[in-house]
């Protein structure tokens, strides 16, 4: 499925008839029954549950959290923003004698709206994890029978021109409303949406926040003179940016 209407009456409206996952006989021998991500029922409700209760206490989500550091890294040469902006907020409320903590996310909207809009137009899992229809059910018009796999196009929806003002250009602005404050955007999709969306988002959220003010508290960033800066992506299920360099400063 493509685009933000499609994907929210799927994942959203008629969450419950793509709850299930399309169980796959090679995951079935390699992980016998373990793991949440590929099961349904009881079995997946249990497994859930446990992760959530015990995912701070295990290193989930680390090698995505990296390449969300990267990301952030790479667009902060992107003109429309600000890093000197990002900076003053940081030493405004943070300042330079302590640690940043996740109370200062409420007085910090525009560091909030950078942070959002790397995860929007670069989205390092374009396509959602395969959902299967439990029951006959219609997406879109459409006619979809019991049985059927259904795989959503989380980049497309990041990207539809009837949700975003520029879906092709980093612009914090879509976070920000007139005022200044952050605001929610309806379309903002990058750990999917419903009951099975990504189980380790709140602790990702917490920790790009701390992770990404703590550096720009701490060093300057900026392109190696000389050498451009590619926006490119590189990888298959999961994508992250191509190498690239940086210079790196004490503040």
């Amino acid at each position: 499925l493509l685009w933000y209407k499609l994907a929210k009456e799927a994942l959203v409206t008629q969450g419950d008839c793509f709850l299930d996952r399309n169980i796959s006989p090679l995951f079935d021998k390699v992980f016998k029954g373990n793991g949440e991500i590929h099961y349904n029922g009881y079995k997946w409700r249990r497994q859930r549950h446990f992760s959530i209760n015990h995912l701070k206490n295990f290193g989930e989500g680390k090698r995505t959290l990296e390449l969300h550091i990267q990301l952030e890294s790479n667009f902060l040469y992107v003109p429309s923003v600000s890093t000197e902006k990002v900076q003053e907020e940081i030493d405004r409320v943070i300042g330079q004698s302590r640690q940043p903590c996740l109370s200062d996310r409420a007085n910090m909207p525009y560091t909030e709206a950078v942070i959002h809009e790397t995860q929007r137009l670069r989205s390092i899992l374009p396509l959602n994890v395969p959902r299967l229809c439990n029951k006959d059910t219609y997406v879109g018009g459409y006619f979809i029978p019991q049985g059927t796999t259904l795989l959503v196009n989380l980049s497309s929806v990041l990207h539809d021109w009837t949700m975003w003002e520029t879906p092709h250009r980093f612009n914090p602005q879509h976070f920000l409303d007139e005022n200044g404050c952050f605001r929610k955007r309806e379309a903002f999709y990058p750990f999917s949406v419903g009951r099975r969306m990504c189980l380790g988002e709140q602790l990702a959220r917490m920790e790009l926040f701390l992770f990404f003010t703590a550096l720009l508290q701490r060093f300057s960033i900026s392109p190696v003179p000389g050498q451009e800066v590619s926006f490119d992506t590189q990888g298959n299920v999961i994508l992250g940016p191509k190498p690239f360099h940086i210079c790196v400063k004490d503040r």
